[in-house]
């Protein structure tokens, strides 16, 4: 299986969005550090999951999360995750 994730920065709030077949060793990756994009971000939170049976479906559904419509997907999907935090 494979895992289309987004995570939350609560340093700056921003997002990240990126796809695994080892969900709980990316994560800790992230928060450790070792990962490139997300090394200045620490520490980040798990805010978002799907599943997927096959790394291409993974890969595109990722690539769409990246898309403004699929970041307006994410925030709608949210919606009351966002309206709780912002509080």
């Amino acid at each position: 299986m494979f895992y289309v994730y987004v995570l939350q920065s609560l340093k700056d709030d921003k997002l990240y969005t990126g796809f695994t077949n080892n969900l709980q060793k990316r994560i800790l990756k992230h928060n450790l550090g070792k990962v490139f994009s997300t090394k200045s971000r620490q520490p980040l939170k798990l805010i978002y999951v799907e599943i997927c049976l096959n790394q291409k479906d993974a890969k595109q559904k990722e690539k769409y999360l990246k898309t403004g419509s699929g970041k307006t997907l994410i925030k709608q999907r949210l919606k009351y995750y966002f309206k709780d935090y912002y509080k």
